[in-house]
């Protein structure tokens, strides 16, 4: 962008000599230069040139002195940089000008060689300001847009406990922290018929922006296949085929999708490589439920999915979660890992699914001890009454 300098001065001789000794530049459009001969005038022309990089003011002026004008320009001007010019010797509005916000000065009568140095390090400047005052604006613009996603990315999964107050069988609970304003993680739950709850919870491989898309068109895949009532290894293995289809990038997905018949207790699920949930039942005794040798979803277009089954008796809970649970770390690097994760569940055991969730992630909290999150934490508890 072509450098503006602003010279104000009531010497036309100086306006003659600036014009004389910069007219290559000027010629071959490198530079621009107004003048004006007091802070009045240059108060009105910098309405009309808001881009101006330098001022170059005489101190001792009618009107407006340059002393005024700094004042004015610092106030309504902050990113201009001024340079005084003032006879040799007056230290004192010299030391002034600095206090008022003067980033350099130069003396009379002007030395041109000095002039084209002082010039070019305080344009530098400028351009370095008006470049970090730039680079901050479009970071607040992505901070606010990051803030608007995550809130949609917050509303695409159920946020309301108890989600189905009128529903007796059964209570689920989830809750999902983000290592970043958003994530890849998921979990949802929908009734496919009157008698069958759908549930699965999810985890995109890759964190921030380009996991939650992927983590949307997961969800929403994964909730318009299972809602044509289909078995969840058959589910799952439509689910991957899609994502395969359309995929053109290197991620994938982590999903433990289940049916409950909430007439009986029987869970029907899938495990296309995700951590494999725990079962509280009723008795204080915990276990993982078993693996069904299925592979992530979205890596390999044929991948198979087995399905197993297991019963809940009445006060038994499903806990399932993502794997930022086990690897969160403390400032130590040490991982919360399974094993502190099942001695906990063993805690909480008798407590609400609520309870439950919440204890996990305050175990977790306490245990990270404010290290920084380095992935996103999602848990979900599903109790069958």
């Amino acid at each position: 962008m072509l450098p503006k300098i602003m010279v104000v001065d009531d010497e036309p001789d100086l306006e003659v000599l600036i014009t004389q000794k910069y007219r290559k530049k000027i010629r071959n459009n490198e530079v621009e230069f107004i003048f004006a001969n007091n802070g009045v005038d240059a108060l009105k022309k910098l309405k009309n040139n808001g881009d101006i990089d330098i001022l170059l003011t005489d101190i001792n002026m009618p009107e407006m002195d340059g002393l005024t004008l700094l004042a004015k320009i610092n106030e309504d001007y902050p990113l201009l940089k001024a340079v005084i010019i003032s006879a040799y010797g007056d230290m004192a509005n010299i030391r002034l000008a600095f206090n008022r916000g003067a980033f350099d000065f130069l003396t009379k009568p002007i030395d041109f060689e000095d002039l084209a140095i002082t010039i070019d390090k305080t344009l530098s400047e400028a351009r370095l300001i008006k470049q970090a005052v730039t680079d901050r604006d479009r970071l607040v613009a992505i901070q606010n847009e990051l803030e608007v996603a995550r809130e949609i990315q917050s509303a695409m999964v159920p946020q309301i406990f108890p989600p189905f107050p009128e529903r007796k069988e059964f209570d689920i609970v989830a809750r999902m922290r983000p290592a970043k304003k958003v994530g890849g993680d998921f979990y949802d739950f929908f009734f496919i018929d009157d008698k069958h709850l759908g549930f699965a919870i999810g985890d995109v491989s890759g964190k921030g922006v380009p996991a939650a898309l992927f983590m949307a068109v997961c969800r929403t895949l994964l909730k318009a296949t299972a809602l044509e009532n289909l078995p969840p290894d058959a589910c799952l293995s439509r689910v991957n085929k899609l994502l395969r289809a359309e995929k053109k990038n290197a991620m994938f997905v982590t999903i433990f999708y289940g049916i409950l018949n909430t007439m009986t207790g029987e869970i029907q699920y899938c495990n296309g490589g995700h951590n494999p949930p725990y079962v509280l039942n009723n008795q204080g005794h915990i276990r993982q439920t078993e693996l069904t040798d299925g592979f992530v979803i979205g890596a390999i277009s044929k991948s198979t999915y087995k399905a197993n089954s297991i019963r809940l008796n009445p006060g038994d809970k499903l806990f399932m979660y993502t794997d930022g649970v086990p690897e969160a770390t403390n400032p130590e690097t040490d991982m919360y890992m399974d094993e502190r994760l099942g001695k906990c569940l063993l805690r909480l055991k008798d407590r609400s699914i609520t309870d439950l969730v919440q204890g996990v992630l305050d175990d977790i909290e306490m245990f990270t001890n404010e290290a920084a999150q380095a992935d996103d934490i999602t848990v979900m508890a599903l109790k069958y009454l």
